[in-house]
């Protein structure tokens, strides 16, 4: 079994400065105001790294990594 995560944003807090799209384009675009638009529900593992420093470089806090149930592998 393997932990899946996905990315999620509080639209409230954020305020469009776009970091976390300059940080981890491979999942995350910015509409036409500068907002996040997240592309994909899951964190691939190669990019878990990344995600991590793109939430921790938000300055407001405002990007955040959610860690779902574990689910079986499929192979």
């Amino acid at each position: 079994m393997t932990r899946h995560h996905r990315l999620a944003v509080d639209r409230v807090a954020c305020d469009g400065r776009g970091l976390c799209a300059e940080l981890l384009p491979e999942l995350v675009t910015l509409d036409e105001w500068g907002y996040p638009v997240l592309t994909g529900s899951a964190v691939p593992g190669e990019l878990l790294a990344d995600a991590r420093r793109a939430v921790a470089a938000c300055p407001v806090l405002a990007l955040r990594l959610e860690r779902g149930p574990d689910r079986p592998v499929r192979t």
